[in-house]
């Protein structure tokens, strides 16, 4: 037992924590590294030091009228465990601030900032500074400051090697140009943007049907391929935010961002109870890695277009008047239209 008066010995409780899984001092060192990183994200809007217990953000919301923040969260699911089979974790934290900021440009926001979590079993310092130099990258190219975040080492709770990551972004429009799909109506085309593979969704079936069914290894060659398995899969997730930006406010009526749950289920999020989108599926070529894992995991076509995205990554939708236009700024192709129905996606093969 120690006595009361004895100095207490902080060297000795920091190594006892860190027999136990959980290194303080390493923690504080590598976040002391990557400040460099964090700050290059920063403009005059950041007030405040890094590593405080909350971010301070002074926002300029001069010429905008009424302003409102737009906020979501979310991770990048088990593409994970790809980054992990290749060790390569430089473009994760890219996907996650990509997603993130596709979630708030449909509603025609800015991203503002953004703050990650990365829970982990210990931390691995390569690992760390990887995920970090990629999500600041991201964040200066989306003109996103990265705020703040959270790294929390949890010994017995993950894998040995393995973490978990995921996001929170703000972001703000003036409440006057707030695209919500309240002005779509039957006759309106749908412009589909290209997505850059699997982007972060339908993982869990893709790993199964690949490295299980097929038993290929993520340094295999992907069939009628020049890339592996892993390259394909850890294609980085585009951000559509900046091209969505150089179109006239007014034009787009509604924008749906294909994630999980594919055309199938993220379209009828923004139509009117009134419409239909109908969309027809050889209006684009689909990419050969959706051909390969139909194929091959024997899925129903239908459900191909629920789990993945089938090589469109954001749908806008707007008067047929404007097609042209909009066609030539966001780089879009014409997947479809409206009509009059109850607010589902109808597909045409």
């Amino acid at each position: 037992m120690r006595d009361a008066s004895t100095p207490f010995d902080m060297t000795e409780n920091r190594k006892a924590y860190a027999r136990a899984g959980v290194d303080v001092d390493l923690g504080n060192k590598l976040k002391r590294r990557i400040q460099t990183l964090v700050r290059q994200t920063h403009g005059l809007q950041v007030l405040g030091k890094i590593g405080g217990f909350g971010g301070l953000f002074a926002p300029n919301f001069s010429g905008v009228r009424e302003p409102i923040l737009v906020a979501s969260i979310d991770g990048v699911g088990t593409k994970l465990k790809i980054a992990f089979a290749m060790n390569k974790h430089d473009t994760i934290g890219a996907d996650l601030l990509n997603h993130c900021v596709n979630d708030v440009a449909v509603l025609g926001a800015q991203p503002l900032f953004f703050l990650d979590y990365i829970g982990c079993d210990r931390l691995e310092p390569k690992v760390f500074r990887q995920l970090l130099r990629g999500l600041s990258r991201a964040c200066r190219l989306a003109g996103c400051a990265l705020l703040g975040g959270e790294t929390a080492q949890m010994p017995g709770m993950y894998r040995k090697g393995e973490y978990d990551l995921a996001g929170c972004i703000v972001g703000m429009i003036d409440r006057a140009r707030i695209i919500d799909g309240g002005n779509i109506k039957p006759g309106d085309v749908i412009l589909g943007l290209a997505s850059n593979g699997l982007h972060t969704n339908g993982y869990s079936l893709a790993r199964k049907i690949l490295l299980e069914k097929m038993g290929l290894k993520v340094s295999s060659h992907l069939p009628e391929s020049n890339v592996t398995v892993g390259e394909e899969l850890l294609r980085v997730h585009k951000n559509y935010q900046q091209l969505l930006a150089k179109v006239p406010s007014g034009i787009i009526k509604g924008l749906a961002h294909i994630t999980g749950g594919g055309l199938i289920d993220n379209l009828p999020r923004i139509l009117p109870k009134s419409c239909d989108a109908v969309i027809d599926t050889k209006s684009w070529r689909v990419p050969p890695i959706f051909q390969i894992l139909q194929r091959n995991g024997d899925v129903d076509p239908v459900e191909m277009y629920q789990v993945f995205n089938m090589g469109i990554g954001m749908v806008a939708i707007v008067s047929e008047g404007d097609v042209p236009r909009t066609m030539s700024i966001l780089k879009a192709r014409q997947i479809g239209r409206t009509e009059l129905g109850n607010g589902k996606t109808n597909l045409v093969f």
